[in-house]
């Protein structure tokens, strides 16, 4: 069964959504819940998840543990917590005792939305790291390409902490460029202590009109830099439907990773999840 290492929901009614604004986000300002992913993941044969925040708003952390706890789909979740306040141990021990706390596999900060594209190297967020690296648990990396120098930087600095950069550090797909995006990767790639999440391509690409051969070359620099062990997949569900069906987002994947072994196959889309997160 493959893991869906990415994914999102929520509920306007309990939790705004601040960041889906302008026209483009409109066919996501509604509610997505598990129940609407569960069977699209069933029929595509996906058996476990990741349950990843999508608001810098601390209670949101809890209400995604609790839905791990309640639903069998959901194997792991990468929560938030404000690195840069004192107590950040504190605070991961207390939503570790949390119903559903034990489902707490990761950290992860908007810091595509931070105006300092050196954010990440601030002491405080560094303190906070650390912190995260004492409790066992991983850093997902949400960031723009300009941000990769910073994100390489600080996990030279933090080598007992495992950073997962969501999406490939999204890359300009569009456009068509790789360069400087691609050497970027592969210098944070060289850090034995990173791991890339095959996901957000779709979303990257032309919305309208994207194939399956405009992804390939954003796709053959991870998996040349990562390799199939520090590679996972994942849909970002809901985000992924502004440009493709879940079914057709690992349809994709898959096609992109035809040429690899069945060993190397089954680590990207099951065993580089479930080792990095514990699932």
């Amino acid at each position: 069964m493959t893991v869906d290492a990415h994914h999102h929901v929520w509920d306007l009614s309990v939790r705004p959504q601040d960041w889906l604004t302008g026209p483009g986000l409109r066919p996501l300002r509604r509610n997505f819940a598990l129940d609407d992913l569960a069977p699209q993941a069933s029929a595509a044969g996906v058996g476990r998840t990741v349950l990843v925040q999508t608001v810098t708003a601390a209670g949101e952390t809890p209400e995604l543990l609790a839905l791990a706890e309640a639903h069998p789909l959901v194997a792991g979740v990468v929560g938030w917590t404000d690195l840069t306040r004192p107590g950040v141990a504190g605070e991961l021990a207390r939503l570790r005792e949390l119903p559903g706390g034990r489902y707490l596999k990761g950290i992860r900060h908007q810091v595509q939305d931070e105006p300092d594209p050196e954010w990440l190297l601030r002491p405080a967020v560094r303190r906070g790291l650390a912190a995260v690296a004492e409790a066992g648990l991983v850093y997902d990396l949400v960031v723009l390409p300009h941000q990769l120098p910073a994100c390489t930087a600080t996990a030279a600095s933090l080598p007992r902490l495992t950073f997962v950069l969501d999406h490939l550090g999204k890359p300009p797909v569009a456009s068509g460029a790789l360069e400087p995006w691609a050497s970027a990767v592969r210098a944070l790639a060289a850090l034995p202590n990173t791991v890339c999440k095959f996901s957000g391509l779709v979303t990257e690409a032309d919305h309208a009109t994207w194939t399956v051969d405009d992804l390939r070359p954003y796709a053959d620099v991870v998996l040349d830099a990562f390799g199939p062990r520090r590679l996972m997949f994942g849909s970002d569900w809901p985000v992924c439907t502004l440009a493709a069906a879940y079914g057709d987002v690992l349809a994709a994947a898959r096609a992109l990773t035809l040429h690899l072994a069945p060993g190397e196959r089954r680590r990207l889309f099951d065993t580089t999840a479930t080792r990095v997160y514990g699932l």
